[in-house]
């Protein structure tokens, strides 16, 4: 045992550290001491401190669990830093501190256990593993639980060996060592350790490490030995419940290959049925956490087996029962939610053709579903009649019960597909009238007696209106005009007129019911709740969208309507509301669009102008902003088709609001809400319109660039890109000469970009950066000759180069996309063919001079780029860039692979000390020189992959065991 006061003495920097980060010192001082912990934890002393800092029983316990931790680490991933002869010993160290921790405390014994499955992995020499664990920890309880705990996490870190740095080869031989040659050793163990004691049968690590097992242990050995009488005993004690209902889970998906696994579901079937009253038991006594299990348990099963309910529901019908039974009994609603992939599933599978037989027989089962879920659709009653607050002021259980709603709601679909919508809305519309005999005539004002009974089944409506065509003519017909009656309660209007929102396709081919309908959605917006105003201003919008052309000649009492509104409703309703009646513009005869745009639009441009002119702070710019983008709305809901030879008339209408939205762009160069919004309007114009804008493109390119060089806003980059795509090379009805202005154009942009990026850090400029980047890929793919032979390459590709060095994913994943574009055209055959042969032909091939514009500028950039790709990979990229990355590697490789090894060679060299051995560096090279010579580059990317991951994983990644210090209580069990 080492001595107290000199483990402290001799490692004190580092007690000192773990007690800042339990201590209530500031910020600064915690990140000091999380940053020295972390180095401390890379380094080599690390190797002596966790050992004596474990092996000192008078150490504070999270200090020992922060070594314990520390230790597992080292070993996954620094164990190149001990020479070969230390690991024996170093096992040795590790069986006698887990023979120190035997008693507890059991997470500390847990790490050192994960320690000698991640050594014995690494530590080929170490044969008989299972009996030199079994041996060390001796037979008393204490032992046969660390036993259980070394036997379930000696697989599983088998399966998760990649993050270690050992070779495929190796990893294969050592699984076949450690779990496949012990399978049989380890379930005779289990068998024996379970018969041993009633105590031990009880034990929930016994079924966590059975499960762990399974991969390796057929479930069909299990199932024919007395461990399946012991995993569904476990099932009648608390203790070992939850993990008995995790194992059976576990053999479950093990069995989900049903023609295989007969003999095995065989078994399981019958036993697991016989527990069918533990669901009445879980309900009768209120146990949350047995209805949770008791639930799951059948749901997965179902899940496994649903091949063979659907081939024979006679015999499996019982399993869709039990799953059933427990969606009835879960009262609190706690349970339910296991088993909706359960009912999505057998959906899924009942819809076939070839299971239609079936589907009439488990048809009655989803028909009692409809009946139960929306039972359960029903808001609480409040003990204390306070119908304003539902749940006791427990607003995240508020929140839960509205997003489990919407999954219920998905339930119901699912039943629709199987029972059929008349039925499903059949049952709904009879709540609704069982509800409106037994109590409409109590209604006063917005007293509703009971109204939960009648606002779940409006739910469910709306919840199945996906489902439901609009060729349904039983039901609906009956129900959409007495959802028109529904009384003022906020809950019940809101539910109603989101469910007439849901059928608004329907309406548009039963035009009868389109004024009730629309009398009743307007009558929302005049409600005092918010809820029922945005519901109101949703239902418009669908019913304009859907139902435009019933409504195309109500334009002046649309117009009065609109007006009437729009300044009351909050920004998204304004949306909404707008999208209506933008569509019902939309839909106006060619020669009544220009007239229509104006009558709605100019009020609006109006209240845009008045308001910039008295817009002195952020809420009133953004008031601006929201009106603006109304506007852009109406430009992206009116598409007339005009033939090329007329002039488009809502062209007529951009071009009169052209010089005043200039004018606001001009004079709010600092307003990021107003000048996305102006840019955004300008590409909606460009996006609707496309060619038939020509005339405006003068003055609006004057006015993007202009605006791009003031405000240095990247909005002004994303109109251009619109420009660009729509006025290239070869586009239609675009002459050439118009192409080349909107080319430099481009230019003209690029260069301002170039000049704000050597005038700034690019971690000030993240969205200007990404929006530059997208920019730049459509220029070299609309206009690849020009713009990668011209001087704009060279800078555009440092530029990326500048934009990798940021952490962000946006701007980083758009200048890799730009690289790869770039690099596409140096390879014959180009991601587009727009080039043209010496006849003016289309061609498929790209010109030479492109592709040795390539690789020209490769030749002044390709070692930087190769650095600052493979070291973000390694350091800085977020994950989700590293497909792209090494993509942009792989193009190397490719086009230059020579050079690019060069490239490879000369980044590892330049890594931190240390950090990168002789060895692995050259293994690495010889990989990708071996790849090379095999003509498989694409291989080299594979190489490059895992060789970042692991340097990752080892070098730069967190280790575990900091967050917990920062607990402000860590509990543990012996």
């Amino acid at each position: 045992m080492a001595d107290h006061q000199s483990v402290q003495d001799g490692f004190a920097p580092v007690f000192k550290a773990l007690a800042t980060m339990q201590s209530n010192l500031s910020g600064k001082e915690k990140t000091q001491a999380h940053e020295f912990l972390e180095k401390f934890q890379k380094s080599s002393e690390a190797w002596n401190a966790t050992h004596a800092i474990l092996q000192d029983s008078k150490a504070p316990v999270e200090a020992r669990l922060f070594a314990a931790t520390t230790l597992k680490g080292k070993i996954t991933y620094d164990l190149h830093q001990l020479p070969p002869d230390a690991l024996t010993p170093l096992r040795d160290s590790l069986i006698s501190l887990l023979q120190l921790y035997l008693p507890g405390p059991r997470p500390i014994r847990i790490q050192i256990n994960v320690c000698l499955a991640s050594l014995a992995i690494q530590l080929p020499s170490w044969k008989d593993v299972v009996s030199t664990i079994g041996s060390a920890v001796g037979n008393s309880f204490e032992g046969g639980d660390c036993l259980l705990d070394f036997l379930r996490i000696l697989p599983e870190e088998v399966i998760d060996g990649r993050k270690i740095n050992i070779s495929e080869e190796d990893l294969a031989a050592r699984t076949m060592e450690l779990l496949e040659s012990n399978a049989n050793q380890v379930l005779q163990l289990l068998i024996s350790y379970s018969q041993s004691s009633r105590q031990a049968a009880r034990n929930p690590h016994l079924y966590s490490c059975l499960a762990s097992w399974l991969r390796e242990i057929s479930a069909l050995d299990i199932v024919n030995s007395p461990l399946l009488k012991e995993i569904t005993d476990a099932l009648e004690d608390s203790a070992s419940f939850d993990a008995a209902v995790d194992c059976l889970c576990s053999m479950f998906r093990d069995t989900r290959d049903v023609d295989e696994s007969l003999p095995v579901i065989s078994k399981l079937y019958p036993a697991i049925l016989i527990r069918r009253p533990f669901i009445q038991e879980a309900a009768a006594t209120e146990d949350l956490d047995m209805m949770k299990g008791i639930t799951r348990l059948y749901a997965e099963a179902g899940e496994a087996w649903m091949v063979l309910i659907a081939r024979q529901p006679d015999q499996f019908k019982d399993l869709v029962e039990c799953v059933l039974e427990c969606c009835v009994r879960d009262r609190d609603r706690e349970a339910i939610s296991t088993t909706f992939i359960f009912w999505y599933e057998l959906k899924q599978i009942l819809v076939l053709e070839k299971y239609a037989q079936s589907k009439a027989k488990i048809a009655p089962l989803f028909s009692q579903l409809v009946d139960v879920m929306i039972k359960h659709l029903e808001f609480p009653t409040p003990e204390d009649g306070n119908e304003k607050d539902l749940f006791d002021g427990d607003r995240e259980q508020e929140d839960k019960f509205r997003a489990f709603r919407h999954s219920m709601g998905d339930v119901l679909k699912d039943a629709c597909e199987v029972v059929g919508v008349t039925e499903c809305l059949t049952k709904s519309f009879a709540l609704i009238q069982k509800w409106g005999q037994s109590y409409a005539s109590h209604v006063s004002g917005n007293t509703v007696p009971h109204w939960q009974e009648l606002e779940a089944p409006l739910f469910s409506l709306r919840a199945m209106g996906r489902m439901v065509g609009p060729e349904e003519g039983t039901v609906l017909p009956q129900v959409i005009p007495l959802l028109t009656t529904v009384p003022d309660h906020e809950k019940l209007k809101f539910q109603a007129i989101m469910a007439l929102a849901r059928y608004t396709e329907w309406t548009a081919q039963h035009p009868e019911t389109l004024e009730s309908q629309l009398t009743y959605v307007i009558s929302g917006f005049n409600h005092p709740a918010l809820e029922v105003v945005q519901a109101s201003a949703l239902a418009f919008k669908f019913l304009g969208t859907d139902c435009a052309r019933l409504l195309g000649d109500h334009i002046p009492q649309l117009h009065q309507f609109y007006e009437g509104v729009i300044d009351k409703l909050k920004p998204s309703s304004q949306e909404e509301v707008t999208e209506g009646v933008a569509a019902v513009v939309g839909v106006q005869p060619v020669d009544h669009i220009y007239a229509s745009l104006k009558l709605f639009c100019d009020p609006v441009m109006n209240r845009v102008v008045s308001l910039a002119q008295h817009a002195k702070d952020e809420a009133a710019e953004k008031q601006v902003a929201d009106y603006l983008g109304l506007i852009t709305i109406f430009f992206d809901y009116v598409q007339p088709y005009v033939s090329p030879q007329e002039a488009n008339p809502a062209v007529k209408y951009c071009q009169e609001i052209l010089p005043a939205l200039s004018g606001i762009a001009k004079h709010f160069t600092k307003s990021i809400p107003i000048l996305e919004r102006v840019c955004k309007c300008w590409r909606t114009m460009i996006i609707s319109y496309r060619t038939a804008t020509a005339p405006l493109l003068p003055a609006l390119a004057t006015s993007i660039a202009e605006g791009f060089e003031t405000s240095r806003q990247g909005a002004f980059l994303w109109a251009t890109n619109a420009v660009i795509r729509e006025f290239s090379y070869g586009a239609e009805f675009v002459d050439e000469a118009t192409s080349e202005n909107v080319y430099q154009f481009f230019a003209q942009q690029a260069t301002v970009f170039f000049r704000i990026l050597a005038d700034l850090q690019p971690v000030e400029l993240p969205d200007i950066i990404e929006d530059f980047f997208r920019l730049a890929s459509d220029a070299i793919r609309y206009y690849p000759a020009k713009a990668i032979t011209s001087h704009l390459a060279e800078p555009m590709v440092q530029a990326s180069l500048t934009a990798l060095t940021l952490q962000s994913l946006e701007p980083v994943l758009a200048s890799l996309h730009f690289l790869r574009d770039f690099l596409d055209f140096g390879f014959d055959h180009p991601p587009i063919s727009n080039f043209n042969g010496p006849n003016g032909e289309p061609t498929p091939v790209t010109p030479l001079e492109v592709r040795s514009a390539v690789k020209r500028v490769l030749s002044t950039t390709g070692q930087q780029l190769v650095h600052r790709v493979l070291t973000g990979m390694m350091f800085s990229f977020p994950e989700d860039v590293f497909p792209d990355a090494s993509a942009v590697l792989l193009s190397l490789f490719s086009l230059v692979p020579q050079a690019a090894a060069q490239w490879v060679q000369n980044t590892l060299q330049l890594l931190p000390a240390g950090t990168l051995k002789p060895a692995e560096a050259n293994k690495l090279m010889k990989g990708i020189s071996d790849k090379l010579e095999q003509n498989e580059s694409r291989k080299v990317r594979v190489l490059l992959q895992d060789f970042t991951n692991s340097y990752r994983r080892r070098n730069v990644a967190p280790r575990e065991g900091l967050g917990r210090l920062e607990a402000s209580k860590f509990r543990f069990s012996g």
